[in-house]
């Protein structure tokens, strides 16, 4: 299987994407949102100055984006197929994941951007809760993704909680940083060939059988 980049803008379903994978094909899932949370919770400085730009909606910078993926990425099993969840949002990260790749000797790789409406999206996240144990998203609007048990977690039992910046009015404004910040690398991969574009709204059996064949594709 290829490694596969993910490319979206919030609330496309890389985290269900990946919950996918991970559990059929034994993909190493790598989230910069949950990496992000664990610095949050930790009450670090550096959390805490992390928690203030994400709860307005920004991106944190380049530059420790790109330290902590590349810490990450050195500790990868090589013989593990992975997911890079919210990994590069700019030219710049895309650039520099290039050198990290190739520094860590990383190939078969693949981009796949998940399309979705900002309407299609906002309806989407005021429905989203997550695990705070093992960090698996639900979505409350969508019979296919609820939990089994009202709010608790199928996996660990425990409530499920709304993440604290899916509110519409901080939403619109991570969506709009995407759009400003991270479409332009669309055309950087396109160049290089390995890009894919997958309509996020469809079917998720068929989105989940689409993406399967890409990653398996030589």
């Amino acid at each position: 299987m290829k490694n596969i980049i993910f490319i979206a803008p919030p609330a496309a379903g890389k985290g269900t994407v990946s919950d996918f994978l991970v559990s059929n094909y034994n993909y190493e899932h790598i989230s910069t949102g949950d990496l992000l949370r664990e610095e949050i919770k930790s009450g670090s400085s550096l959390g805490k100055e992390i928690d203030n730009i994400i709860s307005k909606g920004g991106l944190v910078s380049d530059e420790f984006m790109i330290k902590l993926m590349e810490e990450k990425l050195a500790k990868l099993d090589k013989n593990k197929a992975f997911i890079l969840d919210g990994f590069p949002r700019t030219i710049k990260q895309a650039e520099k994941l290039d050198e990290m790749l190739i520094t860590n000797k990383v190939t078969n790789n693949i981009v796949i951007y998940l399309d979705i409406s900002l309407d299609d999206a906002l309806g989407r996240v005021m429905g989203r809760v997550i695990c705070p144990k093992c960090k698996r998203s639900y979505n409350l609007t969508n019979e296919k993704l609820k939990p089994i048990k009202d709010n608790i977690c199928d996996n660990c039992g425990v409530e499920l909680e709304k993440r604290s910046d899916d509110t519409e009015e901080t939403f619109k404004v991570r969506f709009d940083s995407y759009l400003e910040n991270t479409r332009p690398i669309l055309d950087y991969y396109k160049d290089k060939g390995i890009l894919k574009w997958v309509d996020a709204t469809m079917n998720i059996d068929n989105m989940f059988q689409i993406i399967v064949n890409e990653a398996k594709n030589d």
